[in-house]
């Protein structure tokens, strides 16, 4: 076997299938992946320090003779036993243990426990430490123990037992071969990769503790550099095959006709940033590759406007263009919307949703097929097996993050025709992405930002009232509507649940239906039919309804500018991103508005904070840059959703320089060392690259 092989495919681990399978569990499935299931942390039993002169709050060893033991029952069944050195004594104290534990730790046995000694009842104690029984004189390790993630059925010394196999007696050739040309190592002064593995699971008894448990030791560094690359190779060679397909060129036209004649009709001009975003899709739509954009904007800051454009552009040519919502309010609105602008241009806009009448919808299907209709709008139904377009030349995709990895990709396949052309593709999020996280997850994609919103948008005052201050809310209400302005109540059920203790959408309708006598309330939630939704939202609209309670099906897209009020309900429950689409509702007209979250006590600890951040701040990336540092990269993007590999190893937080480094040697390995390349992508990702290209 070739060393490119090895390095690729390291052969299945020769193990039991029951071992098989609960290494399968921790994502262990060959040589290279037990090389890489690196500590979580190391226990240091390189030392043992008398019991008296032990330092307080952290993990130390002790070893001593056991001279009581005892079980005892109240206040709850417990294994006690005192150990004793030449300078003193402590309890250790097991709350869970087997009879065997009992007659191991007999008395006159020598034991070493690893833990941390408290004060307690018993006084000095440890309890549930680490214990082994040992001889007198037995040697001390000789180096740091790692600490390894476990899965149920697989103990830490078997785990150890085969990652030491693994690194002593490799069956792969070239397992642990460089993949990184020596330009690269010594312009970075990085340590070899076979010496970072093994300091990780051996360090030598030198090894600055502060170092690997921070994962700031230079072979930490090397191995988060080494994942960093991976995850930059694998987008940017994805970005490279994207760029090698070919797709509609859609230049633009010498006088700009529908734009002209759309602009014309609007009651408002453009901002600055949308008028560059727009030239930076338009020169993408006249390339003969396909354009793989993502334009990011604040929640209010004029996505649609930049979409329909993009779509006009498309239209011009010849060809259609699509936009896909994940809801069936934020398609509606969209519908809606865009009907208004396209109607007066003779522009024909199809309606695709799943609640839709088989009659309309095979009418709508005919006018996509015909290209009678050349913009094509709906939910997930725009991908469904019965759609078949004319010339789909751009898929709009809004809230991309909502949509699996499978829908995003099915929509593309859908405009690619016999002769292999794809269309465009350009999606649309509201929810901000940090930067650090741009350039790692988002490193196939351009990006365009756009960073100001429209003139004339009110900013938004939040408040953070607690539940117990409801009829505060309640006089602020009445005198909002007294005032012409409308209001929204948010909660985030429609159904009682016990667990979650949390009013219902129902139950707050009829509550304030019985306050509000002399107001007009509506309810909208998920459970009504897109025909239910799409009224009560037009009554909302046109200032039937003053007060709209709702569940978060009112996110996205809802554009009500008199609605001026809005109150979330149990907002210490929702997440931040949630929060600030929800107020991005209001404010959204001249009017000063006001965003009171509601919430319940006590709080949690992380409950606490994200109200902190939603109330102090009112930038969208303000928001995303400390909701990634509270979540992580796998919740704040959804891992499953996406199907982009998490990384494991590497915090973007933390190792911004590595993430900037890496960036940058991409391309220079592609283009110089393309075999170590994809030997670096195969070791690191093996089968995870599956969906990058969507």
């Amino acid at each position: 076997m070739d060393s490119d092989a090895s390095v690729s495919n390291a052969a299945a681990l020769v193990v039991s299938p029951k071992v098989q399978e609960k290494l399968a569990r921790l994502g262990i499935n060959n040589e290279m992946d037990l090389a890489l299931h690196l500590p979580i942390r190391y226990e240091d039993e390189t030392h043992v320090f008398p019991i008296a002169h032990a330092p307080q709050g952290m993990i130390v060893q002790i070893e001593g003779i056991i001279v009581h033991n005892e079980v005892v029952v109240k206040p709850r069944r417990q294994l006690i036993c005192r150990i004793e050195d030449s300078s003193g004594s402590l309890c250790m104290r097991l709350l869970n243990f087997y009879g065997s534990q009992v007659k191991a730790y007999a008395v006159g046995k020598r034991v070493r426990l690893l833990g941390e000694i408290r004060h307690g009842f018993f006084g000095a104690e440890m309890v549930h430490p680490k214990c082994r029984i040992v001889k007198e004189n037995e040697p001390l390790a000789t180096a740091m123990t790692p600490v390894y993630a476990m899965t149920a059925g697989l103990p830490q010394k078997t785990l150890a037992k085969l990652i030491h196999q693994v690194l002593r007696h490799s069956k792969q050739p070239g397992l642990f071969d460089e993949t990184l040309p020596d330009v690269i190592i010594h312009r970075y002064r990085l340590p070899g990769f076979k010496d970072s593995v093994f300091t990780l699971h051996h360090p030598p008894p030198d090894t600055q503790v502060n170092l690997l448990q921070s994962r700031m030791h230079p072979a930490w560094q090397r191995i988060k550099f080494d994942e960093l690359l991976a995850q930059q190779l694998s987008m940017r060679l994805h970005y490279r095959q994207r760029r090698s397909r070919i797709a509609p060129q859609l230049n633009q036209k010498h006088d700009h006709g529908l734009r002209i004649r759309f602009l014309a009709q609007l009651d408002f001009s453009l901002t600055m940033a949308q008028e560059k975003v727009i030239a930076e899709i338009s020169r993408d739509l006249t390339s003969e590759h396909p354009m793989q954009r993502l334009l990011q904007g604040d929640v209010g800051s004029g996505k649609t406007i930049v979409a329909a454009i993009a779509a006009l552009q498309a239209i011009e040519n010849g060809y259609q263009a699509a936009i896909m919502a994940p809801t069936e309010i934020l398609a509606e609105q969209h519908f809606q919307k865009l009907s208004a602008w396209f109607g007066p241009l003779g522009i024909q806009v199809g309606w695709l949703s799943g609640g839709q009448k088989k009659k309309d919808r095979l009418s709508v299907l005919a006018a996509i097929e015909s290209g009678t209709a050349m913009l094509a709008v709906g939910t997930h139904a725009l991908f469904q097996e019965q759609v078949n377009f004319y010339q789909l030349g751009l898929a709009i995709i809004d809230e991309q993050h909502r949509f699996g990895v499978h829908q995003r990709l099915a929509l593309r396949m859908k405009g690619m025709q016999q002769s292999g052309i794809v269309p465009h593709q350009l999606m649309m999020s509201a929810t901000p992405i940090p930067r650090t996280l741009s350039m790692s997850y988002f490193a196939d994609l351009d990006v365009s930002i756009i960073d100001e919103l429209p003139p004339g948008r009110s900013p938004v005052i939040t408040k953070l009232v607690a539940d117990s201050r409801r009829n505060e809310v309640v006089a602020r209400i009445q005198q909002a509507c007294q005032q012409g302005r409308q209001v929204y109540w948010v909660c985030p059920l429609i159904e009682e649940s016990e667990t979650l203790q949390l009013q219902t959408a129902m139950e707050t309708c009829e509550t304030l239906c019985r306050i509000f006598t002399d107001l007009n309330v509506g309810l909208v939630h998920g459970r009504l039919t897109a025909q239910e939704k799409a009224d009560m939202m037009a009554l909302f609209k046109q200032g039937n309804i003053q007060l709209l309670v709702a569940t978060t099906v009112i996110e996205v897209g809802v554009d009500v500018p008199n609605a001026s009020l809005m109150v979330i309900e149990n907002a210490e429950r929702m997440g931040l991103s949630q929060l600030h689409q929800l107020r991005g509702r209001v404010g959204r007209g001249a009017n000063a508005s006001v965003c009171i979250l509601l919430y319940q006590q006590p709080l949690s600890s992380i409950a606490r904070k994200r109200l902190k951040i939603i109330f102090e701040h009112t930038d969208g990336f303000e928001i995303a840059r400390q909701d990634l540092r509270l979540r992580g990269p796998g919740e704040f993007l959804g891992a499953r959703q996406s199907g982009v590999p998490m990384l494991r190893f590497a915090d973007l937080e933390q190792d911004g320089a590595l993430l900037t480094a890496a960036q940058s040697v991409a391309d220079e390995m592609l283009n110089d060392y393309p075999d170590l390349a994809q030997r670096h992508i195969r070791r690191w990702l093996g089968d995870k690259t599956e969906y990058l290209r969507v």
